[in-house]
């Protein structure tokens, strides 16, 4: 019998295994965030490999392992954030350089150098004009100190070094396939248009039995948590695509054509509003649940004609998914059926009014957030 820790171990590579399967799978397949990892990979090895070559072999520098470990990294995600980065860390390079040069002249040994410029460095390493590539400053010290090149002729050539792999990592990331990122944005807005239908549909079908409760309602709680979740990742994405066509205007574009017309922001803006009303939606329900509460909630065939209603707008979000995604299955709803759903509640609210307040206060919040849904997700 295998120990429970061996079993653990077991499963999580299993599982991993197949994560990297699936991943190279959907690179192979067609463009997407798997290739589009793979080829910025790619580009990175390139770059470090380029500035080893003209640092070493061509310049015949000792040195080049700076260049190329500079050039590596700064591959990044755009080609802005590649010149940002490389202008903070050649700073930091050169604060690093310059701090321990400075040190081991005071102290005149490497012990006393190390104290006295690393803690500096690390310090100032939080500085936010840095950003992440602070750090570099304090192991910059630590090489120069190690290597015993902390002269000013050695100081120079660092520096000169790190500017060669900035300028070789910042080029290769600018004309090679230039990472422009809007595929994100469409896909992530899509799955936010279907995880939308799919909750509607999930409480349409939990109105229907009539025995909807605290748990029922708590799992509506996690699934609009989700959707919410999804909205951060869109806006994430959304900023991605913005910082990604910075730099890359003019000739950069025809370098790579991208992937297609982004969705316009007004789109973030509008599921950001369905995904509130869905919100208040399912917590009205789970209120109307409590039975330690005073709302009550409407009747069987109330709920029967207010589950049909949320069907049909979930049909509408499934399908405004398939249209950004280019499928178009799905057909959006007759907005005729819809008023005649509204109409049938709209009747049973005015029965309600005279005899059943609690009733009708509930039936009448939930009839103003489907109105809310549907005039933000069926088309006029």
């Amino acid at each position: 019998m295998r120990p429970e820790w061996l079993s653990r171990v077991t499963t999580v590579v299993r599982q991993d295994t197949r994560s990297v399967g699936r991943a190279a799978r959907a690179a192979w397949r067609g463009p997407g965030r798997e290739r589009d990892l793979f080829v910025q990979s790619l580009k990175a090895a390139a770059a470090a490999l380029l500035a080893w070559t003209v640092s070493s072999v061509w310049l015949n520098d000792p040195m080049a392992l700076m260049a190329s470990w500079v050039a590596l990294v700064l591959v990044q995600a755009t080609v802005y954030s590649s010149l940002r980065q490389a202008g903070q860390q050649v700073a930091a390079i050169c604060a690093g350089t310059l701090v321990a040069s400075a040190a081991q002249w005071l102290t005149g040994n490497t012990v006393g150098a190390l104290a006295l410029s690393v803690p500096v460095l690390m310090l100032l390493a939080n500085w936010p004009r840095f950003g992440d590539q602070g750090v570099f400053a304090a192991t910059t010290a630590l090489f120069t100190l190690a290597t015993g090149t902390a002269e000013a002729v050695e100081v120079g050539h660092r520096v000169g070094q790190a500017a060669l792999g900035a300028v070789i990592g910042v080029a290769v990331n600018a004309l090679v396939l230039p990472p422009i990122h809007l595929r994100d944005v469409r896909e992530n807005l899509a799955a936010l248009a279907r995880e939308a239908g799919d909750l509607l549909h999930t409480v349409a079908a939990d109105l229907r039995t009539s025995e909807w409760d605290a748990q029922t309602a708590a799992r509506w709680s996690s699934a609009c948590a989700s959707l919410e979740r999804r909205l951060e990742t869109l806006r994430a994405a959304r900023a991605w695509s913005r910082e990604s066509l910075r730099l890359t205007t003019g000739p950069l574009r025809v370098v790579r054509r991208p992937p297609g017309p982004v969705p316009p922001e007004a789109d973030d803006e509008r599921w950001s509003r369905v995904t509130g009303h869905i919100r208040v939606l399912t917590r009205t329900l789970s209120v109307a649940a409590d039975e330690g509460r005073s709302p009550v909630p409407p009747d069987g065939p109330e709920l029967h004609a207010y589950a049909e209603l949320l069907d049909l707008i979930a049909d509408a979000c499934h399908a405004e998914s398939e249209r950004l995604l280019g499928t178009g299955d799905t057909v959006a709803p007759d907005g005729e059926a819809l008023r005649d759903l509204h109409t049938r509640l709209e009747g049973r609210l005015l029965d309600h009014a005279g005899y059943q307040a609690t009733r009708t206060t509930v039936l009448g919040t939930l009839l103003l957030q489907v109105e809310n849904l549907w005039s933000e997700t069926v088309p006029s």
